[in-house]
Order: C-alpha cells, then structure tokens, then sequence
C-alpha cells in the first residue's frame, strides 16, 4: 500500500490505537461520559479511513485525482476537529469545533463519493465492449 492509501491507513491506525486506549481508560476510570467522541474516533477514524484506504488502493486511478488529495485533507481535518468538538460539547463548552468537524466531515465523503462516481465513470469507459 502506497501514496494516500497509505496515509489514510495510517491515520486509520492512528485513530484506532487513540480510540483503544482511551477506552482502557474511560473503562479504568468508571467514566464513559465521553463515550460518544471516542466512537466517533473508532467509526470516522479508524473503519471510515480504513475503507477510504482500500478503496485507493482498489482503484489506483482514483488515488492519482487531486480530489482524493483534498478527501484526505477534509477527512483527517474532520476528525480531527469533530472528536474535540464532541468533548467540548460534552463538556459544557461549546458546539463550535463539533459543528465544523462534522461540516468538513460531510464535505470529505461527498468529495469521496464524486472519486467513486468519476472513477466507476472511467472504468466503464475503458472496459472492452461486450
């Protein structure tokens, strides 16, 4: 696995080895009051990423894009500001950080998806006429 397939495995593995110890610790602790940032880490992190990675490294043509780029861009930066965003929500803190994670994280599958939709496209066009 190479390029931003890799990448994205790597920030999938980043995010589930956060995710697994801070369970250890809210499970340690008897707090699991932030739970749902930690899921949001495990599902946007590390199985959204995962799929992201297979998929770039399924379909190669969709990986060269420079939409791709900005996927990963929007997708790491998502995550990165929603599961804050999630604790200071919880928190008492303010919404602010969740609401422009979760926009960028809708951002980065809808990027996501025209990659999907344009490489089918060029699939098609070059598979052999039947």
């Amino acid at each position: 696995m190479t390029g931003i397939a890799r990448l994205f495995m790597l920030a999938g593995l980043l995010s589930v080895l956060l995710g697994m110890i801070w369970g250890i610790q809210m499970s340690a602790s008897g707090d699991h009051g932030l739970s749902p940032a930690h899921a949001h880490l495990n599902l946007l992190g590390w199985v959204g990423f995962s799929i992201f990675a297979f998929y770039y490294h399924l379909v190669p043509g969709a990986a060269r894009s420079r939409l791709a780029w900005l996927h990963l861009g929007c997708a790491v930066a998502g995550v990165v500001l929603i599961v804050p965003g999630i604790v200071m929500a919880l928190t008492g803190q303010g919404e602010t950080l969740a609401k422009l994670g979760s926009v960028l994280t809708v951002l980065s599958v809808s990027i996501f998806a025209v990659v999907v939709i344009r490489s089918a496209r060029v699939t098609a066009q070059l598979a052999p006429a039947e």
